[in-house]
């Protein structure tokens, strides 16, 4: 059986065309036209083969690197072996990540499972649903009644487009995502399974049973977002749920109904955001973070993976622990608490006092 080949290259590129689309200055000695035939981590990589490095715990696979080609920072540049031409750059991921980009555009977001254009057989299009030129809707996906999906968008395999959602352009539905009751912006990545615009939890508790509260807000996704898969963002009670414009949302995390997420932030896999969080601009939310309701995150704050947080955060803040707080006073009392443990049951010094 053939080993299929799921990312291939999309043009060819050389050594100089790496050193123009990375920024970095290719040495005089190397011969620009130099093929590049793939990208490697450094330990895999070979003489035809791009490879970046930037940080320190690597600093023995890039002495030991094969690669023909590696994006390194001014720091480690003279760790590079002798076999390998060094693209010095202040910012060598990034400069990787661009790389990248041009060499596999189709890696970028999730594309037509059916390597299909237009609407595909076996899709269901409500006749009243308005698709601009260039939109790919592949088979088993449906568009309900009144949706409308910008020009470059692609609906993969039995996602369902809910009634009246609105889908701007070059935006990626992915295959069994499910969108209702929302407007999104363009360029748009909407993984696989994720569930958008469902009710939240509103329910009217009383010690005779709970009683359900409609909630008939939308969720509103700005330009540039990124949601992962299995992510759920719940549309609003009475008024929206909103995801500001370029912020990425990683896999299995829970947003709530009437949250508001700034621009630009971070969101890592199995976070939960309680109902009516808010988050500005810029705030990084590290794995398996919990959010109590009603509360704001300010610009810039970052917050340790698995923390439950209770209060609000001011901005440019670092907190970390259960219940969380300020970082430098978490990693103290963690310290504290090691020390007791490790002297529990041993008798005091006598010579001290």
């Amino acid at each position: 059986m053939a080993e299929p080949v799921f990312f291939p290259f999309a043009t060819s590129l050389d050594f100089g065309g790496v050193a123009s689309i990375s920024g970095a200055l290719l040495p005089d000695s190397v011969e620009a036209s130099r093929k590049l035939d793939g990208i490697a981590a450094l330990e895999n990589a070979g003489p035809a083969d791009l490879a970046y490095m930037d940080n320190p715990k690597y600093t023995e696979a890039l002495a030991a690197t094969k690669a023909g080609l590696c994006l390194v920072s001014p720091r480690f540049a003279d760790r590079v072996p002798a076999g390998t031409v060094a693209l010095v750059s202040p910012a060598p991921y990034h400069a990787f990540a661009k790389v990248m980009a041009h060499c596999f555009p189709n890696a970028l977001k999730p594309e037509s499972v059916f390597a299909s254009q237009g609407v595909a057989p076996g899709a269901i299009v409500h006749a009243t649903a308005v698709l601009e030129a260039g939109v790919t809707v592949d088979p088993g996906a449906v568009v309900g009644p009144g949706a409308e999906i910008g020009a470059g968008t692609v609906v993969a395999s039995h996602a369902v487009i809910g009634p009246q959602v609105r889908i701007g352009r070059n935006c990626s539905i992915g295959a069994g995502s499910t969108i209702q009751a929302s407007l999104i912006g363009n360029r748009v990545i909407v993984h696989p399974g994720a569930r958008i615009g469902q009710d939240g939890f509103g329910f009217a508790m009383s010690p005779k049973g709970h009683m359900k509260v409609p909630q008939v807000g939308r969720v509103i996704i700005q330009d540039d977002v990124e949601i992962g898969a299995n992510s759920t963002i719940d549309r609003g009670a009475s008024r929206d749920t909103v995801i500001g414009e370029g912020t990425k949302i990683d896999n299995l995390v829970q947003i709530g109904h009437n949250c508001v997420i700034g621009r630009h932030c971070v969101i890592c896999a199995q976070t939960g955001l309680a109902g009516s969080s808010t988050l500005e601009d810029f705030v990084v939310l590290g794995g398996q973070v919990g959010l109590a309701g009603h509360l704001t995150i300010g610009v810039g704050a970052q917050i340790a993976a698995q923390s439950g947080v209770a209060g609000d955060v001011p901005r440019g803040a670092r907190y970390g622990g259960y219940p969380a707080q300020p970082a430098l006073g978490w990693a103290r009392e963690t310290a504290l608490l090691k020390t007791l443990v490790a002297n529990r049951g041993k008798k005091p010094d006598a010579s001290q006092g």
